[in-house]
Formats: C-alpha cells, sequence, structure tokens
C-alpha cells in the first residue's frame, strides 16, 4: 500500500444477518455518494442549494455581535473621560483613571462568567438543543442588562460584567457549532468565520455609539451605551425560535425523521443539483457511527482519551494563540493609543478604523479562501506577519519625546495594519480550524474547552495588560510590544509543527486522518477512504436510522 494512502481497518463481520449487512451496506452506498457530491460541490453551487442554511446560520451568529458589542464598550470606556469620572478616582494631575485592578478586575469579570456560561453549554446544549439553549441566553441577556444600565459603582458593573458573561460564553461556543453543522463542506470555512464578522459588527457599533457621546458631559454618555444593548435580544429571539435545528444533532440523538425534515428546511426545493436528503442523512448517520467507533464516550472526560486528546490540544492552541499572538494589546487600542500621546477623540477614531478592519478582513480572508489558500497557510503566514508588526510598534518606542506625536501617529497606523493581518488569517480561521478539528459526538465540549483556554489566558493578558499601559504602573507604552512579539514567535513554532489542515475533509475523513495519526504537515496530502470501514451496524446509531428510516431488510 502507498505510504500516502490509508484505509480504514477490517473488522470481522461473521455472524451478523445477512439483511443487517446490506442494509449497512446501502447506508454507506449513500453516504459515499453525498461525500462525493460534497466534494464536487462549488462555493455557488453550494449557495444556491443551501440559502436557507446560510440565512439562518447569518441570523444565529449575529447573537456574538452582543458579546463584541459590550466587550467593546469596557475596553474603550476605560479612555472615556465621563466613565472614568463617575467610576475611577482622582490623580494627582486632576484626571481621572480606572485603576490598574479595576481595570483587570472587571475585564475578567465577564471572561470568568463566561467561563462558566462555556461548561454549563457544554451539557446543556447537548441535551436540549441548540435552539432552544440560545433563546434562553438571550432571555437572561435582556433581564442582566439592566444590571448595567442602572449600575451606581464600579461594584455593581463587575457583577453585570459576570452574569452577561454566562450567555456570551455560551455564544461564543455554539454560534460556530451550528453553523458548521447545517452547512456542506463547500461552504464550511466561510459561514463559521462569520461569527467573526459579527464580533467585529458589535465592536464598530460601539466604538460609533462611545465616539457619538463623547461631547455629552453627563451620565447618559455611558447609560445610553448600556441601554443600546437591548436592541440585540427580542429579534434575535423571535428569528431563533423560527429557525431548524442541527440535523446533526437530531441523528446523534436518533430523530432522524426530524434530522431529514431540518435538512430539508435548510436547502432550496429550487435546486439545480442531484441532491438527495436521504443520502446527506446517511452520510451523517455513517459518520456518527464512525465516531462511535473511535470515540469511547461524550463527556469531558473522552476530550482526552485516545485520539480526542490530540484534537482537544490543538483546538485549545487554535484559540490561546489568538490571545497570545497580541489580541489583548489591540483591545486597548483606544486607551494605549491615549498613553502613546493621541487626543481621546482622535484615538476612538484610529480604534473606529481599526474595528472597522475587523469587519472587512473576514471578507478578505473568504476571498483568500475563495483563491485556494487552506487555513494552516492563512494562520501560520498570518502569524509571521504579526510578529514582524508587534516588533515594529516596540522600536517606535524608541523614538525620542521631541517627536512623540508623530510616532504615536505612526503607532496607531500600525496597530490598523495589525488588525488588518489578524482579521484576515488568524482572527478569522480561528472560527473555521476550531470547528472542524473537532469530532462531531465531542464538538460542542472540545471548542467549549477550547475557548476556556482562550478566556483563561485571556484573565491573564487582561491582568497583565493594564499594567503594561497605565501611567501609574509600568507604563511601558510602545515596548509592550516586544511581550507580545516574543509570545507570537513561539505560536509560529507550535503552529508549524501541530496544526494540520482540514479544508476540503469532510468530518469523517477528518476522524480517520487523526484516528491513524498522520502528521500536521500531510493532513492535506494524504488520500483516505473511510468507506471500507465495516460493522457500522452494530452501533447505537445505525439501529435508530434502520428503525426511523424504515430500512427495509433484504433476505437472501
Amino acid at each position: 500500500m502507498a505510504e500516502s494512502e490509508i484505509h480504514p481497518p477490517d473488522v470481522p463481520v461473521a455472524g451478523r444477518p445477512d439483511d443487517h449487512r446490506k442494509a449497512a451496506d446501502r447506508v454507506v452506498n449513500d453516504a459515499r455518494l453525498a461525500t462525493e457530491k460534497e466534494h464536487a460541490m462549488s462555493l455557488w453551487q453550494g449557495i444556491k442549494l443551501y440559502p436557507k442554511a446560510v440565512g439562518w446560520s447569518l441570523l444565529i451568529s449575529t447573537c456574538i455581535a452582543m458579546e463584541g458589542y459590550d466587550v467593546c464598550l469596557l475596553s474603550n470606556f476605560f479612555g472615556f473621560p465621563q466613565f472614568k469620572k463617575k467610576y475611577g478616582h482622582q490623580l494627582p494631575n486632576g484626571t481621572y483613571e480606572i485603576s490598574a485592578p479595576w481595570q483587570a478586575g472587571l475585564q475578567n469579570g465577564v471572561t470568568c462568567g463566561e467561563i462558566i456560561g462555556l461548561m454549563i453549554n457544554g451539557y446543556v446544549s447537548e441535551r436540549f438543543g441548540y435552539r432552544y439553549t440560545v433563546m434562553a441566553c438571550l432571555t437572561l441577556i435582556i433581564a442582566f442588562t439592566s444590571i448595567f444600565f442602572t449600575a451606581q459603582t464600579v461594584e455593581h458593573l463587575l457583577v453585570g460584567e459576570i452574569l452577561c458573561g454566562i450567555p456570551w460564553g455560551v455564544f461564543q461556543t455554539l454560534t460556530i457549532t451550528y453553523a458548521s453543522e447545517v452547512c456542506p463542506v463547500a461552504l464550511r470555512g466561510y459561514l463559521t468565520t462569520y461569527v467573526n464578522f459579527c464580533w467585529g459588527l458589535g465592536q464598530v457599533i460601539g466604538i460609533g455609539v462611545i465616539r457619538s457621546m463623547i461631547d455629552r458631559d453627563d451620565e447618559w454618555s455611558y447609560r445610553i451605551p448600556y441601554a443600546l444593548q437591548w436592541m440585540w435580544p427580542v429579534p434575535l429571539l423571535l428569528g431563533v425560535w423560527l429557525a431548524p435545528e442541527s440535523p446533526w444533532w437530531l441523528v446523534r440523538h436518533g430523530r432522524i425523521d426530524e434530522a431529514k425534515k431540518s435538512l430539508l428546511r435548510l436547502t432550496s426545493l429550487n435546486r439545480e443539483t442531484d441532491f438527495n436528503a436521504d443520502e446527506t442523512i446517511a452520510m451523517m448517520v455513517h459518520t456518527t457511527a464512525l465516531e462511535e467507533k473511535f470515540t469511547q464516550g461524550a463527556s469531558y472526560f473522552d476530550c482526552f482519551r485516545g485520539t480526542d486528546l490530540r484534537r482537544t490540544e490543538i483546538v485549545c492552541m487554535a484559540w490561546a494563540i489568538q490571545n497570545l499572538s497580541g489580541n489583548a494589546f489591540s483591545g486597548y487600542s483606544s486607551y494605549f493609543l491615549q498613553q502613546a500621546g493621541l487626543p481621546p477623540s482622535t484615538s476612538y477614531d484610529f480604534a473606529m478604523g481599526q474595528y472597522g478592519i475587523n469587519m472587512a478582513g473576514v471578507f478578505g480572508a473568504w476571498w483568500l479562501m475563495k483563491i485556494g489558500l487552506g487555513r494552516r497557510t492563512l494562520y501560520l503566514g498570518g502569524l509571521c506577519g504579526l510578529c514582524a508588526m508587534l516588533f515594529v510598534m516596540g522600536f517606535l518606542g524608541l523614538v525620542p519625546d521631541s517627536h512623540r506625536k508623530a510616532a504615536a501617529l505612526a503607532t496607531g497606523s500600525i496597530m490598523i495594519v495589525w488588525a488588518m493581518f489578524y482579521q484576515l488569517t488568524v482572527g478569522t480561521v480561528c472560527y473555521s480550524l476550531v470547528a472542524e478539528l473537532s469530532t462531531r459526538r465531542l464538538q460542542i465540549k472540545t471548542v467549549v474547552l477550547g475557548r476556556n483556554l482562550y478566556n483563561i489566558v485571556g484573565i491573564a493578558t487582561n491582568v497583565v495588560t493594564p499594567y503594561m499601559l497605565n501611567p501609574e504602573y509600568w507604563n511601558w507604552r510602545n515596548y509592550t510590544g516586544f511581550f507580545w512579539a516574543g509570545l507570537c514567535f513561539f505560536c509560529i513554532i507550535y503552529t508549524y509543527f501541530r496544526l494540520p489542515e482540514p479544508k476540503g475533509r469532510t468530518f469523517a475523513e477528518l476522524d480517520l486522518l487523526f484516528e491513524k495519526g498522520i502528521s500536521a504537515r500531510k493532513f492535506a496530502s494524504t488520500q483516505i477512504d473511510v468507506f471500507n470501514f465495516e460493522a457500522l451496524e452494530n452501533t447505537r446509531v445505525f439501529h435508530q436510522y434502520e428503525e426511523k428510516a424504515r430500512i427495509a431488510p433484504v433476505v437472501g
């Protein structure tokens, strides 16, 4: 057998009834046909066949815009004069500042809430379904936003951040999982990365609201931005109630007939392809059955067993690298630029440009994927560019004080270019990687663990970043770039050796590549055939499919 060709192991089939074997062969054959059609499907064909899936995915992904909006408010309020006067303390020079401990505390409050929400999501969404989980979280957001709006002290803000962090934590992973499960391979990279566009959308709206309020000198300058958080949940709640459930989730729970109905709601009746819903459901059953063979269970502990340990590690690091490559630093852009010498209004103009690039970068990443660049290539190349620019940002700190304003403007320009590189690559592609590199059975829990590592790293960076930038403490200013450049270099080394290429692979193919321990650098070139695997009829999901879909036994 050629070294680059893999076939699944042979499994004895003696003693099995012939009719069940033929039924299993029928499932495998339908799954093979559906897989071949997905491989042959172009982007435009996928859009025409799955227009409703695109629409529902875009709607549910918009939930993440709420988190982007609030995170933008919080980090940029630290440089907002009226907010600092209300919740901060006065410095000897007469200005007001939110102390570094409280900046870190507020940032970490929302992160701690998100960690709680993420762990809850790993159980709740898999038991009750994606739709009901999202609707419950939207209802909680409506209630918890009132804490922000009425907060009189910084302690009240902390309570609001922690409580709102719980539903936001659910949105962080559920939106990606839903997007990956309602679309074919041709659309998967685009719909999963759209989540990052929604993050940028929330940030642009947030910074725009703050910029429009900067000339007000009353309490409404910061209460109105908080009140506008109520504009998101109600329309989203209605839309999610009408949305179909993930057919993959329904198949995993043995609800085959409902899975087919959901799949038909995601596709167009006026299709120009030879799409067959029964074949696609058979592909889901086949993949789920393979994962039953490969995966011992579906708990958090199973994420650390066998081949799933490697997948969990990669997903966790893909998330963590977002923060380790300097993303946490860029979140303080307006505050950082003010410390570098720019006035508040100019710093918010730069921040708005940065957040606008966050949105445009997603479309740029789509174009790069469309012309054939893989996820691994974009991720690794992006890290190299980010590392170089962080070093440049650090060296700008060596400019003499007599040219501080010019250096500050140059720093703002570099941060915008950094944001463009980040969103074209690491910031956007990560969402596709974490959705594709985990198994279907453990996807929610694996992505939850990855996002939680992201949040844990975020807690650490949220502690040190205010100290780096705050003039009361370390006051590193531009030299902070050297710190993040060093971390980014180590991320480049990890990515080169450990991050595989999932582009163009079905979930079953990725399962087998991991099961065989293929090197990350050989994922793209290795040829596999997942349809020689036998004994699928002994799995729970096959028996459910046989019963629910009424596959007629064939008697020889």
